[in-house]
């Protein structure tokens, strides 16, 4: 049975995830697969408000989202905390990071940090593109 939802529970991340992770390690001999944070929190109430959030694998570091709320933009927070996991998957073996972004939201901010374009690709709303982004560390 083959079943499309866009509410799949954690029984269903567990099984592809986990599927993989052996999968690979099978393969390639390396289990090492591990989460990454780099956590931005409000100084007086502790709640999260913004962070890089990604895993480490294979020699790579993948950042899957980045976020900080508009006030925190523009006074080098954002150049922290991608240093940050920049620094964490080095510690952690890696030789290099993959990221991607949207035209319409970073592109520059890590071009400015030594990112390089190696594919984009067309999306919505017209004239947007997903940027994929590499790094060597």
């Amino acid at each position: 049975m083959i079943t499309v939802t866009d509410a799949p529970d954690a029984s269903v991340e567990s099984a592809v995830g986990d599927g993989l992770r052996r999968y690979n390690a099978q393969q390639s001999g390396i289990d090492d697969v591990r989460p990454l944070a780099v956590v931005v929190s409000d100084p007086e109430t502790r709640e999260v408000v913004g962070g890089i959030t990604g895993r480490t694998s294979l020699g790579l570091l993948f950042i899957d989202l980045v976020y900080l709320p508009d006030d925190l933009r523009g006074g080098g927070l954002g150049s922290r905390i991608l240093q940050a996991a920049e620094d964490e998957g080095r510690r952690r073996g890696c030789r290099a990071a993959v990221l991607y972004t949207i035209s319409f939201q970073a592109p520059g901010f890590y071009t400015r940090r030594g990112w390089r374009v190696f594919g984009e690709i067309p999306c919505d709303p017209p004239g947007t593109s997903r940027i994929f982004m590499t790094k060597t560390l």
